[in-house]
């Protein structure tokens, strides 16, 4: 925070806040790296992309994940012990060659347009890379474990007691699930949803390999500042801003779980 204060120099890239002259204390705080955050399109519109994209795959993620992790719960211990390596494998390779393997997929002479192609589903390669699409996919592939663990965790935990009763009383499975199930998950899809929401927000290597010019997002803004404009107080600024993001859910998931621990 405080680079982002700072005046860079060309002898000092990190800059300084204070001078000494002649016994005298010189603070020097520069605004300017602020209010250009806010004024300048760039910015503004990096800033929304990124939280616009995060929201997008943490919904997707959480329509995805949340059955995926409601099977696993209710699945025997032999089937819950497969399915659970299932949502782990891919963590035995490496994350960036994931990406690559989706770059391959989803590129106009890739695996998907070659396969569509071939069985006459189509006569022109779909353009599917540097796309919205591409990055969506990118991204909820590589942040769905983090949704299907919490809600795992949490709807294995549930006592299946309060279902039963549900039936009991004549309420349909459906019913049971959006009255009962899904309120005694909460605690599981918030704590998903923060896990894949955070670290989507400052994402910078699935935007820059499957992303493209109409997908900006701040990850890739923060690595031009700081690598390609060497501008090191713009560059912390313009991470302060992200890290001010990021904490705003931390708070919310904070403030939940401190009011679920005192209902009990």
């Amino acid at each position: 925070m405080k680079i982002s204060f700072a005046e860079m120099e060309i002898s000092d890239p990190l800059g300084t806040l204070f001078t000494y002259v002649d016994g005298v204390i010189d603070i020097k705080v520069k605004l300017t790296n602020y209010l250009f955050l806010a004024q300048d399109d760039l910015y503004i519109i990096t800033y929304l992309n990124s939280i616009k994209f995060a929201a997008i795959t943490t919904v997707l993620c959480l329509l995805v994940g949340y059955p995926f992790a409601y099977f696993m719960a209710r699945a025997s211990s032999s089937a819950r012990a497969t399915l659970m390596m299932m949502v782990m494998l891919p963590f035995w390779t490496s994350f960036l060659l994931r990406i690559y393997a989706w770059k391959g997929m989803l590129s106009n002479n890739g695996v998907i347009n070659n396969f569509l192609m071939s069985i006459g589903a189509i006569d022109a390669p779909l353009h599917m890379m540097n796309t919205p699409f591409s990055l969506l996919i990118g991204m909820v592939y590589s942040y769905l474990p983090f949704m299907i663990l919490p809600l795992f965790t949490n709807l294995s935990k549930m006592d299946v007691r309060f279902i039963e009763a549900a039936a009991d009383l004549g309420s349909t499975p459906w019913n049971t699930f959006w009255r009962v199930t899904v309120p005694l998950s909460k605690s599981g899809i918030i704590a998903g949803s923060m896990l894949v929401f955070i670290p989507c927000v400052g994402e910078f290597v699935i935007p820059d390999l499957l992303g493209g010019p109409g997908t900006p997002m701040i990850g890739h803004v923060m690595w031009d500042e700081f690598f390609s404009n060497n501008d090191w107080p713009m560059a912390s600024a313009v991470t302060v801003v992200v890290i001010l993001l990021i904490l705003v859910p931390m708070v919310i998931l904070n403030k939940y779980q401190s009011e679920e621990e005192q209902g009990r």
